[in-house]
C-alpha cells in the first residue's frame, strides 16, 4: 500500500492527466482503504474543476524555462 503523502502526489497528477496506469490503480486501492485521502481526492477534483470553468492557463514549458532563467539571474 502506498502512504498518504504519495497518495496525494498521485491525485494532484491525475488531476492533469500525468498519472501513469499503475499509479492510478494503486491510487484507486489507497483510497478504498483511508479515510482521509478520499476527501483529499474530492476537493482537489472540486478544486481543478472550478479552475477550469474560470479558464484559467499554465505556463507554457517556454515561459516556465524563461522565467526560471530570470528568477537566477536575478540571484546572482
Amino acid at each position: 500500500m502506498i502512504s498518504c503523502e504519495k497518495a496525494a502526489k498521485i491525485c494532484n497528477k491525475l488531476q492533469y492527466k500525468e498519472a501513469s496506469f499503475f499509479e492510478k490503480i494503486s491510487l484507486k486501492f489507497h483510497l478504498l482503504i483511508c479515510k482521509t485521502c478520499p476527501q483529499f481526492s474530492k476537493k482537489n477534483s472540486e478544486f481543478t474543476s472550478l479552475c477550469e470553468k474560470a479558464h484559467l492557463q499554465s505556463l507554457t514549458e517556454e515561459e516556465k524555462i524563461k522565467m526560471k532563467q530570470e528568477l537566477e539571474n536575478v540571484n546572482e
